[in-house]
């Protein structure tokens, strides 16, 4: 959602998440239990909305929980959920969950990130991805993104890179939007521009695996990747947090790499 000068109250910002999501003032009256006369005063200013009437609508528009509060801000009223830092104490035990979960995976690689998909922390499986990749990638916080597409991160070991990069940079674009984030929008736009490494070639259909037998189709985009000179195919998932009451806890992810051939899970056992 872009943003002017115009969109400093709560009104405004309603019609630019309403419009984003490509809703009239009568569907979202209609879900909202409301009037399109009612929203349409409120997104003009002409009727000021309660605090349970701006998080109602959110809810509806479905607004990140950070712009929830800035919603919240806008009309007047203090924001409603806290931002709590992953090393506070009050995380303890969210932080002992998520280390707990991503050991139980080992071998396989998982790890959790932010919304800016930096990595909060990660487990021993990702370590054997991470060979070869150069120094600056690696320091923190390290970017998820950028040591994907970056030309000295794991880009040159990615066998099906251009389906690859496709699926990453749908998901940011998808993401920039939902969130309507600048700063993500610039990861973006940084991580589109990176080229191709010069040689780049995708290996034959019955080469792509451990195994040296023909593989079958995938039912679902795998990861196809070089690593200690096998190529490891792996299937992604992403996890987050049903209904979060904090800002932090909504904009993390735990991504999980699931062996998409029974070859891939045994050089993992092994190398585990």
């Amino acid at each position: 959602m872009a943003r002017t000068v115009d969109d400093v109250n709560v009104g405004s910002l309603l019609r630019g998440w309403r419009k984003l999501r490509g809703v009239t003032q009568l569907e979202l009256a209609l879900k909202a239990d409301s009037s399109a006369r009612h929203i349409s005063f409120i997104e003009t200013g002409r009727s000021t909305p309660s605090r349970s009437m701006v998080l109602h609508l959110a809810e509806h528009l479905d607004v990140p929980v950070r712009d929830r509060n800035s919603l919240l801000m806008a009309a007047g009223y203090a924001p409603s959920y806290p931002e709590t830092s992953l090393t506070a104490p009050a995380m303890t035990t969210l932080r002992t969950g998520l280390e707990q979960l991503l050991a139980a995976y080992e071998p396989f690689p998982a790890l959790v990130m932010n919304g800016m998909y930096d990595v909060v922390t990660a487990n021993k499986g990702v370590r054997l991805l991470l060979d070869g990749v150069a120094g600056h990638l690696l320091e923190l916080p390290m970017n998820a993104m950028r040591l994907t597409l970056h030309p000295q991160g794991l880009a040159p070991r990615i066998q099906n890179l251009a389906e690859w990069r496709g699926h990453l940079l749908e998901r940011m674009e998808r993401q920039a939007a939902l969130r309507s984030s600048d700063a993500l929008r610039g990861l973006y736009e940084e991580v589109a521009a990176y080229p191709a490494p010069a040689g780049t070639t995708h290996a034959a259909p019955d080469e792509r695996a451990v195994g040296h037998g023909p593989t079958p189709p995938p039912y679902a985009l795998p990861l196809r990747i070089e690593a200690g000179g096998c190529v490891l195919s792996f299937i992604s998932t992403a996890t987050t947090f049903n209904t979060p009451m904090d800002v932090t806890v909504s904009e993390l992810a735990v991504e999980t790499f699931l062996p998409a051939d029974p070859e891939t899970a045994a050089v993992l056992r092994t190398a585990g």
